[in-house]
């Protein structure tokens, strides 16, 4: 595979940031790895940081390069720092850097598929919360999202343990009943006719995040949602995510599968 780490100024942060991206390369002498590109445009992953990390964090702590590289899908991963991908009451506006500009950019640099079919999105932690807000956002626009440990009760016990970071991130205001909500977004997405993102859910038992975790479950039970709920020992941390997401990749509806 072809790894880039872009650097690139954003209209919407006003500021240069970066990301880390993993292009599909067909290799046949490649020792250790098969290197497989499918025709026409890339399917891709959005992969997302968690709250103490940056886009770099995936390859450091994961083999997610070896994990994709003969599923001919490429794999995005962008800088948010602790913006919990919102537009920040009191900082900069990265959910509309994430959600609009950063596909765009991409696909004018690189040669990513816009179809739906074709566009995943997954995370860890705060990165959980943000694929499941950007599939639950924009289902038109993803066929799958997959939350490891996310972070998904923004309205509930997370406002404690961010403190006063959650103001500089929410505001003042509540969050339950909102777009920054996603049991609110679960519901209103259920009362819809559109397309309905596949969602697949992780946490393990000894997370300080698995209460939150099982509070989603009941909710997204209670929906027509295409769910995949896995749960089992592990804590918040890195040995838990490079064992699950090679389950994630495994679950997406890629095209040409196998």
């Amino acid at each position: 595979m072809a790894l880039i780490t872009c650097r690139f100024y954003s209209e919407a942060l006003q500021l240069s940031t970066s990301m880390t991206v993993l292009l599909p390369q067909e290799t046949r002498t490649q020792i250790g790895m098969e290197g497989r590109r499918l025709d026409g445009a890339h399917p891709t992953l959005y992969l997302l940081h968690g709250l103490s990390d940056d886009d770099s964090i995936w390859l450091r702590r994961t083999s997610i390069e070896r994990y994709v590289s003969g599923l001919g899908l490429a794999v995005v991963m962008p800088q948010v720092h602790r913006s919990f991908y919102t537009d920040m009451a009191h900082g900069n506006r990265y959910w509309t850097f994430v959600s609009e500009e950063l596909p765009a950019l991409a696909r004018s640099f690189f040669p990513l598929s816009p179809k739906r079919e074709d566009n995943f999105v997954a995370g860890l932690s705060m990165g959980g919360y943000g694929a499941f807000k950007l599939a639950l956002r924009h289902p038109d626009r993803f066929a799958a999202a997959a939350s490891l440990s996310g972070a998904l009760n923004i309205a509930g016990g997370l406002r404690e343990r961010l403190g006063g970071e959650y103001e500089l991130i929410f505001g003042d205001a509540d969050a339950a009943g909102t777009e920054n909500d996603l049991f609110w977004l679960l519901e209103q997405r259920d009362k819809e006719n559109g397309p309905k993102p596949k969602l697949y859910q992780c946490c393990g038992t000894e997370d300080f995040l698995y209460d939150d975790n099982r509070k989603f479950l009941e909710a997204v039970r209670k929906t027509g949602f295409d769910h995949t709920y896995d749960e089992g020992p592990g804590a918040h941390e890195w040995g838990y995510w490079d064992a699950q997401i090679q389950k994630v990749l495994s679950w997406l509806p890629l095209r040409n599968q196998g």
